[in-house]
């Protein structure tokens, strides 16, 4: 789903960030891209979920390091994303809307 200066992804959220963004299995988010074709990335699209949904920010990353959140996890396909760089370039599966970027709260136990 790419057009112009904005490709659209699709973010599946875990259950307690859906409740408080008030929104159903999946978000929509669009992310700008630059003129000079920069690409989709983890952290763009991390961006622009939080720009569209504010009460989001601070709940998938710190809000002074914008580092990953323990326990949250990121999936394209069946690709894990949590311990990739947050500046590369998301799979083409997730550019092209075939599948949602997933955001996933990890469980622990002992």
């Amino acid at each position: 789903m790419t057009g112009g200066s904005t490709t659209t992804v699709r973010v599946e959220l875990p259950a307690h960030l859906r409740q408080l963004a008030r929104i159903q299995r999946e978000a929509t988010v669009a992310v700008s891209r630059s003129p000079g074709g920069e690409p989709v990335t983890l952290r763009s699209v991390l961006d622009a979920l939080e720009a569209a949904y504010p009460m989001l920010e601070g709940t998938i990353r710190d809000h002074s390091t914008r580092v990953r959140r323990p326990f949250i996890r990121f999936f394209a396909g069946q690709e894990d994303l949590s311990h990739q760089c947050s500046g590369e370039p998301l799979p083409a599966c997730i550019l092209s809307g075939q599948e949602p970027l997933i955001v996933l709260g990890a469980i622990a136990g002992g």
